[in-house]
């Protein structure tokens, strides 16, 4: 029987992406990702509840998500729950981070769904070039 660690999210972005280069000269990219469940009580109340998500992204899907997410965008996250742990004025601190493998942008401007694989695409050429083409 095999085992696999695998979650999918599709919520919001909190905020742009923040993207730092590993000594390798890799890319890595975080964001902040929001789901929101809503649902109505036994007393016919809506409820609604938001969960945040700290999510990572490396290499080439690093540099597009660096590029083109933006705060608020609607986002499909597909990747592996990580746990881990570190300690800070002597309190064990516990995290939880989502490794991302694929990203889909949800809408935007020609609402059409686009998806981002690590190897699908060539790394993005610098902005000031003028044949540059988007990936997706």
């Amino acid at each position: 029987m095999a085992h696999e660690n695998l979650v999918i999210l599709i919520g919001n972005t909190g905020k742009d992406p923040e993207v730092s280069y590993l000594a390798s000269g890799n890319a890595v990219t975080k964001i902040s990702l929001a789901t929101t469940k809503k649902w109505t009580d036994k007393s016919g109340t809506k409820q609604e509840k938001t969960s945040w998500h700290r999510v990572t992204f490396f290499s080439k899907l690093a540099e597009i998500v660096g590029e083109y997410v933006k705060k608020g965008q609607s986002l499909y996250i597909k990747g592996e729950i990580q746990y881990g742990s570190y300690e800070k004025d002597g309190v064990t601190r516990y995290t939880t981070d989502i490794i991302a493998s694929q990203m889909q942008m949800l809408g935007g401007r020609d609402d059409g769904a686009k998806e981002a694989q690590p190897d699908k695409y060539p790394s993005h050429k610098p902005k000031n070039q003028e044949d540059e083409t988007i990936p997706f």
